[in-house]
Formats: structure tokens, sequence, C-alpha cells
């Protein structure tokens, strides 16, 4: 029987959104699969982990192309990539917590290619008068993921609806970036 990749790579996420400090073992266990398998796919735990970097990474990019960041209003784009993404939320709440992904030549060029994608829709909404000028499009992307990661964080705990992730996102950041009429 041939080991199904991505299905294990699931597993490990959906573990590891719960417990990012689960062993290889338990990677293993939740997979369905023996140690030894996970080890011969993935040689140890910084392996595994540049594994979900690449699976994040395209779902993040898919999210990114099915919202349409560049049609109609900025708020409306910022809407449709959190409903887009909120499926990976859980995995890159994970990843945003491995900073041996963010540092030193390793880094994965994904991750530009999608600060530079969210960013730029920042902008198109500054440049359209829709949101304040006074934050930077580099801030703006930083406080998408952080509450991204938050909501992931609160609906995996319980804390949360399902059902109210992606309103509580768009009406919290949206609410502080939008531009106030001046009087």
């Amino acid at each position: 029987m041939a080991l199904d990749r991505e299905q294990v790579l699931r597993s490990a996420a959906a573990l590891l959104t719960r417990r990012s400090t689960a062993t290889m073992d338990e990677v293993a266990k939740a997979a369905g699969i023996s140690r030894a398998t996970l080890h011969r796919h993935f040689a140890g735990r910084d392996a595994l982990v540049r594994a979900l970097e690449a699976l994040g990474i395209e779902e993040c990019e898919a999210a990114l192309d099915t919202a349409r960041l560049d049609e109609g209003p900025a708020a409306d784009a910022v809407r449709r990539l959190v409903r887009e993404i909120e499926p990976a939320a859980g995995l890159l709440a994970f990843l945003y917590t491995e900073n041996q992904l963010f540092e030193g030549e390793q880094q994965n060029q994904g991750w530009t290619r999608i600060d530079d994608r969210i960013a730029a829709l920042f902008r198109r909404g500054q440049q359209s008068g829709e949101f304040r000028i006074d934050l930077t499009p580099a801030w703006l992307t930083e406080a998408l993921y952080g509450l991204l990661a938050s909501a992931a964080w609160a609906v995996t705990e319980g804390r949360v609806a399902p059902k109210d992730f992606t309103h509580m996102i768009v009406e919290l950041l949206l609410g502080g970036a939008r531009r106030r009429e001046e009087s």
C-alpha cells in the first residue's frame, strides 16, 4: 500500500495545530502509520515542518488566487481572502510559530510572494481611499496574519464559533484600517 503523503501531512497539520509540541511518535499515530514509516518520508521534525510549510504556502497562494484580490473594492477583496484562507488558518497558525521558517537564507520565497500580494491589496485600498494611509501595507499584512492565527486558535479551542471566523477578523481588521472621514 502506497503512503498518501498529503494525508500524512494533513493529519500532522491537524495534530500540530492543536498541539504544536506533539512528538514525531504522536504525529505518526495521528496519521495511522508507524514512526519508522514517518521517518522514511520525513527525516525528522524539521523535514516535516518544511513539508507542512510547502503545503501552507500552496494553500495560501490558492486562496489568494480564488479571492480575486484585484477585483472590486479592496474591503470586499479582504473579506473574500479571509473566507478563502479559513480552511488553512490552523496550519498557518502553527507555521507562524515555527521561527526557523522565517530566519536566514533558507526562508521559502513563497512567504515573500504571499506578503507582496496581500500588501498590494492593502496599498490598493489606501490608494482608493478605503483604508487609512497612516498604517503601512506591511503592518496591515502582519495584522491580518495575527488575526488569522488568533481566530484559528480560538475556534480550535472552542472559544469562538467557526461560523464567526471571517466576520470577526474582517470587522476588527477593517474597523481599524478604514480611513475615517475628516471633520
